[in-house]
């Protein structure tokens, strides 16, 4: 009998073990820490961006300061550039991406000395692009009026009478 309530209390202090270090040692936290300033997060569509993540045991991950690749082509040359493309300057200007968790991929670190933690940095060091004009956008110029009608062609000639003497 006494190795019952051993074999019992052996299996409570288990029990209050995991619990413990479950509500203290994170246990259910997903919520990732990189080593890097910049992370890499690649989507199920093919797409990449490059930003700082956070949020990521949300079903919306936060991405700030967001870079993506974007892909030149030089018909004439026959050339390919890829360029390095600071999310923000569209149109709507965000500052932030919340990307559905389902559809990312990956999630890595990007190197200090990576080709695009360089790119980023010549990006922070250059003059920030000068957004378009917030003026509104001018009026439309008065159609011009319609050109004058063509003359009208000339009226046609009575036929010829036929050798029979009526008219066709």
């Amino acid at each position: 009998m006494k190795t019952k309530g051993l074999q019992q209390g052996v299996w409570w202090l288990s029990l209050a073990v995991l619990a413990a270090l479950c509500l203290f040692g994170g246990c259910g936290s997903s919520e990732l820490i990189f080593p890097t300033e910049y992370q890499a997060v690649f989507l199920d569509n093919g797409q990449a961006f490059f930003g700082k993540v956070s949020d990521t045991g949300s079903p919306y991950l936060m991405l700030r300061e967001v870079y993506y690749v974007q892909t030149l082509v030089e018909q004439d040359k026959k050339t390919t550039a890829n360029i390095l493309i600071k999310r923000g300057s569209e149109w709507h200007n965000p500052e932030f991406m919340r990307i559905n968790s389902r559809h990312v991929v990956v999630i890595e670190p990007v190197g200090a000395d990576s080709r695009v933690a360089q790119l980023i940095r010549e990006a922070k060091a250059a003059p920030a692009a000068k957004p378009e004009s917030s003026a509104p956008a001018p009026e439309p110029k008065a159609a011009s009026p319609p050109p004058p009608p063509a003359p009208a062609p000339a009226p046609a000639a009575p036929p010829a009478p036929s050798p029979s003497g009526r008219r066709r």
